[in-house]
């Protein structure tokens, strides 16, 4: 019974909760704290903190440690699935979907849109990246970590995991 009440506890908000972790938090405080009683105001100020403090989805933070709280390590599981389910199930729905009408005009019409759109974020996103790389540690460490990644991931085809490592190897070797 309490692996169904944290499933209903955590995936009830993600249903409602449009705008994401952020927006679903106080739908999971009046269920933990209200409804079931599981944690008290000031516990779920905890959780809540702990959670902002972590790196990661909050929401998904907070459902492992109240699912693990109630319900051990399958109550964890299950928080975190019923955390993420409605957006895995809406993913699912739309996908199959754009797969039904995938060789519709329309569809295609709006691939071709958001393509570019995306290309025009990521190179944001890089700049963004490579500003703040130059402020904080020079623009000889960053064309060096820059030029070394790119001949490693394109040329010698290393997994970006490995390059990954080896970056933050030579930052804590060299700039710290």
């Amino acid at each position: 019974m309490i692996y169904w009440q944290i499933f209903l506890a955590l995936f009830i908000p993600g249903i409602v909760g449009y705008g994401g972790g952020p927006a679903s938090i106080p739908l999971v405080e009046n269920e933990v704290v209200d409804r079931y009683g599981w944690l008290s105001i000031a516990e779920f100020s905890e959780v809540l903190a702990m959670g902002n403090a972590l790196p990661g989805p909050i929401a998904t933070k907070m459902a492992g440690y109240i699912g693990f709280q109630q319900g051990g390590i399958l109550g964890a599981a299950i928080g975190i699935f019923a955390t993420v389910a409605p957006s895995l199930i809406l993913m699912i729905v739309l996908l199959s979907v754009i797969y039904r009408h995938k060789n519709s005009p329309k569809v295609k019409r709006m691939t071709n849109y958001i393509r570019p759109t995306i290309g025009v974020l990521l190179g944001v996103m890089t700049f963004s990246f490579f500003s703040t790389a130059y402020e904080g540690i020079g623009i000889v460490q960053t064309l060096i970590l820059t030029v070394a990644s790119f001949i490693l991931l394109e040329k010698w085809k290393v997994h970006p995991a490995f390059v990954i490592v080896g970056a933050l190897a030579y930052g804590a070797m060299f700039l710290a």
